[in-house]
């Protein structure tokens, strides 16, 4: 069973950080892309930030860049996400998923999940 399980949200204050760790199981991690997603309320999900299967190459949404950094670590089989100098704005549930690839538009993302993880909490208060 492929199972992609999100952790490390919470409550922050903003200028704070956090973050995000995925493991994924039931698939080969090394072979996959991976993106975090999130969605705030009201709002349709969004891609938020893409890594290539090796960790070669790395994609953001504009709202993040320079804020964001997404990592992984293939022997653990675990994807990450800190998120730095955080606004309120950024409030949202975040989501992992594992991707047939990375587009070259972070807008495209959501058109290539395989399997979406349940989501975390990330509240930022002002």
């Amino acid at each position: 069973q492929v199972q992609v399980v999100e952790s490390g949200g919470g409550l922050v204050q903003a200028g704070g950080s956090l973050r995000l760790s995925c493991t994924a199981s039931g698939l080969t991690f090394s072979n996959y892309d991976m993106g975090w997603f999130r969605q705030a309320p009201g709002k349709e999900r969004e891609g938020v930030s893409c890594i290539r299967y090796n960790g070669a190459s790395t994609s953001y949404a504009d709202s993040v860049k320079g804020r964001f950094t997404i990592t992984r670590d293939n022997d653990k089989n675990t994807l990450y996400l800190q998120m730095n100098s955080l606004k309120p704005e950024d409030t949202a549930i975040y989501y992992c998923a594992a991707l047939w690839s990375c587009p070259s538009a972070i807008t495209d993302m959501p058109r290539r999940v395989r399997v979406w993880g349940q989501g975390t909490q990330v509240t930022v208060s002002s």
